[in-house]
This record gives C-alpha cells, sequence and structure tokens, in this order.
C-alpha cells in the first residue's frame, strides 16, 4: 500500500511543479504586466488568450490520478484569465480549451467544454465586480473549488447515461476540486505576490520621487535663506570683520547681519532662533527683515530691539523665539553698544592684558514676552581686542562621547589664535569645534563672528 501512495505524491508533485513554472512564466511576460496594469490592447488580449487556452489544453493531458481517479486541471487557465484579465481574455481561453476538449470526445465532452467556457465567464465577472482588483489567494482558491463543484453538477445535469455520470463525479469530485484548487493556489500566489511587489515598487519610486523633490526645494530654500545673509564682509577702517554660518541642515535658523546705521556707524547682529530647519528659517527670515528695519530707522540701541520684539511677538504664533545680540559699532569713537535679548555672551578679548570679557547684559530673547526692557551697555575697542560672537551651536556641539565643546574650549581657541585675522579666528574655532565632534552629526547650526580691532 505504501508505494501507490509515494508514487501519487511523487506524481502530484511533478505535475504542481509544471504548473508553478508555467505560472512563473506567465506572470512575467510584458503582455501580462500590461494586463495587471489595464493596459488593454488588441495584440496583448489575444496573447494571454492564446497562452491561457494552450495551459487549459495543458492541464486536460496532465491529469493527476488521484484515489483511482483521473482528474485535470483544464478548467485553471480559464479562471485565471478571467480573474486577470475579464470576461474577454477569460472566456476567449474558455473556448480554445473547451473546442479541445469536445473533440477529445466521451459521454463527459459536453458539460466539461461548457464548464471549461464558463469558468472563464464567471472568472471576468468576478473580475468586473471587483473592478480589476484580483481576488487574492483565499478568494481565488475558493473561486477555483465552487466551479470544479459547478463543472460536477454539470455533468451530472448534461452527461448520460445517469448511472455513469453519477459514478464519474463520485470518483472524480474530490481529485478535481483539490487539484484545481491546488493550482489555483499557486497561480494565486504569485499573481498575488508580484501585484505586492509592484506595489512596493510603485511606493518605492513615488517615495523617492517624492524625497528628491523636497531635495530640490530644501536646496531653492537653502539658496533663498543663505540670500538673505551678507553677500560680503563690510570692510571697515580700523577694524577686521569676517562671519561664518553652517546650517546643521539644509536650512537653519541662525543669522548674522550688518547693518549701515550712519556714516560712521554700523549695526552688528547675531541671533539664533529656537530650533532649525524650515520653521526656524522661515522665523529667521521674518525676525531678520524686522530688526533691519527698525534698525534702519532708528540710531538707538534698545529701542530698536524692543520694538522688533513687539513686531515679533505679534507674528509669533507658533511659540518659536529668537535670541539675538545687536550691537553698534561706532567707526570713529571705536566703542560698541550693546544690548543682549537671551543670547550667549559674546566674547571679547582685551589684547593688552589677555583677559577675557563676556559681554553680558539683562535681556530675554525675542518673541516670548510684548513688553521687553534691554539693558543697554558700552564698551570702548582698543587695538589687538578681539570680540567673538558665537550661537550655541559652538558651545553645544558634542563628540561621540555625548561631551559639549563648551565655553572652556572657545575660550582657549580664542586666546590661542587672538593674534590672527578675524577670518583665521572663526576658521580655527570651526575647525577646533569640529574636529572635537568627530564623526557626530551636526545636530544644531553653527554661526560665528569675528571683530578685530586693529
Amino acid at each position: 500500500m505504501s508505494y501507490p501512495i509515494i508514487e501519487l505524491l511523487l506524481t502530484l508533485v511533478e505535475k504542481i511543479c509544471v504548473i508553478v513554472v508555467i505560472a512563473y512564466l506567465i506572470t512575467r511576460t510584458k503582455y501580462f504586466m500590461e494586463i495587471l496594469d489595464k493596459k488593454f490592447t488588441l495584440k496583448n488580449r489575444v496573447i494571454l488568450i492564446l497562452i491561457f487556452g494552450a495551459v487549459s489544453i495543458f492541464g486536460t493531458y496532465s491529469g493527476i490520478e488521484i484515489f483511482g481517479a483521473f482528474a485535470n486541471v483544464q478548467d485553471l487557465g480559464p479562471m485565471i484569465a478571467g480573474l486577470i484579465g475579464g470576461p474577454v481574455i477569460g472566456v476567449g481561453a474558455g473556448l480554445i480549451g473547451g473546442v479541445h476538449r469536445y473533440f477529445l470526445g466521451g459521454f463527459t465532452c459536453v458539460p466539461c467544454s461548457l464548464a471549461t467556457v464558463l469558468a472563464g465567464l464567471f472568472g471576468g465577472i468576478v473580475y468586473l465586480l471587483r473592478k480589476g482588483k484580483f481576488i487574492g489567494v483565499p478568494g481565488a482558491v475558493l473561486f477555483a473549488a465552487l466551479m470544479e463543484t459547478f463543472h460536477m453538477i454539470l455533468v451530472l445535469i448534461i452527461a448520460r447515461p445517469y448511472s455513469e455520470a453519477v459514478v464519474i463525479v463520485e470518483d472524480f469530485s474530490i481529485p478535481m476540486i483539490f487539484s484545481n484548487s491546488l493550482g489555483m493556489f499557486f497561480f494565486a500566489f504569485i499573481i498575488s505576490n508580484l501585484i505586492k511587489e509592484r506595489e512596493t515598487a510603485e511606493e518605492r519610486d513615488k517615495y523617492f520621487d517624492e524625497l528628491e523633490r523636497k531635495r530640490y526645494e530644501l536646496k531653492i530654500a537653502h539658496d533663498i535663506q543663505q540670500s538673505f545673509l551678507p553677500d560680503a564682509i563690510p570692510v571697515l577702517k580700523g577694524f577686521d570683520l569676517a562671519a561664518l554660518n553652517l546650517p546643521a541642515k539644509e536650512v537653519g535658523g541662525d543669522f548674522y547681519d550688518f547693518i549701515l546705521v550712519s556714516e560712521d556707524k554700523i549695526g552688528v547682529t547675531i541671533a539664533d532662533v529656537s530650533g532649525n530647519g524650515v520653521p526656524a528659517a522661515l522665523f529667521m527670515a521674518l525676525s531678520r527683515t524686522i530688526v533691519r528695519a527698525n534698525a534702519t530707522r532708528s540710531p538707538g540701541v534698545a529701542d530698536v530691539i524692543q520694538d522688533a520684539n513687539r513686531l515679533i511677538t505679534s507674528d509669533a504664533k507658533s511659540g518659536m523665539f529668537v535670541t539675538l545680540f545687536y550691537a553698534i559699532l561706532d567707526l570713529r569713537e571705536k566703542t560698541l553698544t550693546y544690548v543682549n535679548a537671551g543670547h550667549n555672551p559674546p566674547v571679547m578679548f582685551k589684547g593688552k592684558t589677555g583677559e577675557l570679557i563676556m559681554l553680558k547684559a539683562k535681556g530675554i530673547a525675542l518673541g516670548a514676552l510684548e513688553d521687553i526692557k534691554l539693558e543697554e551697555r558700552k564698551i570702548i575697542l582698543n587695538s589687538g581686542d578681539v570680540v567673538v560672537f558665537y550661537t550655541d551651536g559652538v558651545t553645544e556641539a558634542v563628540d561621540d562621547r555625548e561631551e559639549q565643546f563648551g565655553e572652556e574650549r572657545l575660550f582657549k581657541a580664542i586666546k590661542e589664535n587672538h593674534n590672527l585675522s578675524a577670518k583665521d579666528i572663526i576658521e580655527k574655532i570651526n575647525e577646533e569645534t569640529l574636529s572635537f565632534c568627530g564623526k557626530q552629526p551636526q545636530f544644531d547650526d553653527i554661526t560665528l563672528m569675528a571683530l578685530k580691532a586693529e
């Protein structure tokens, strides 16, 4: 008894393997892909009809003997054709398989031929009901089982003599339903995976297209934002000035500016908007525009920023704020009059004594409260004095151990490089900051500015 069972299993595996190969080859043709995309043409319809018609003929000859009955999968081709291509392709494949089966003869030729044609028709109706969406593996297997059950019913109704029809149905029902359902399972499984692959590929392509579009938009935003920064560093009699801005992302919230107040006075600003990225960049543009507009109308220092704060606060509906240091450099008197709105105090290196002084002043960030009071202070700049303005992206830069660059390293860098030009000073500080961070990515915008009295 064991030999027939082993032989049966080997035969079944052999036939199913052939069906799997056929299914794979068919589903990889460009004509099948066009049908999946609902790009119907006369050519691809005819080719699919011929292909699935041939599958039906193959199914007639590739019978599987199970439990003493000889079952075949001639309905499988038309069923798949209808489920993926609609009634035209399904019926076309069914007619090829059905006509072939009819001419083979036998008292079941009529019901079997009719069942093959109807398998394609009903598959096409399912396609229409689902508006071209594939029914999936469970649905396809259930459809195959129902169609083969219907096939057996047609044999009972049409085939004569009736007694022999009953015997055929008793012997063939289980093998026919089983073999066609199993063949449908593999066909539907391959088709479902192909559809998922294509959907995934389409989503991936859309994602990369969207990513590329956003990258392009961010590049434009970066170019626009950079245009807000001064085109060139002003040449000042008796002073050397330099600045550097490195956004953490394509766009950032830091900015610096130079504003001509009068013939011998120039406004110097450095600021840091809370957060980074696009929202910070937009708030940065708003803040810079307001500060610049106010500074050109008023020679004051505290008044300029307090007025600017009222305008910024009225537009700061997102909860964002900006820390800012604003000073007016008097080229004739060599003084720096400043206010500090919650910003990191700039560091002043005294050329004569080597002393470091923090340019502190009472004040809070702009955009937090509508009415603020800012303390105004003034310092004298002598030859060799250096003032380094910076944002917290410098001092809060971290290495791979999460240790911050900190103020002490900044102070040391200023002391060691105070003899250099303003440009070289900020470049050295930036180099040391990036070297300290190593491979750790920059998480905040870095802005530096140096003013050196000659």
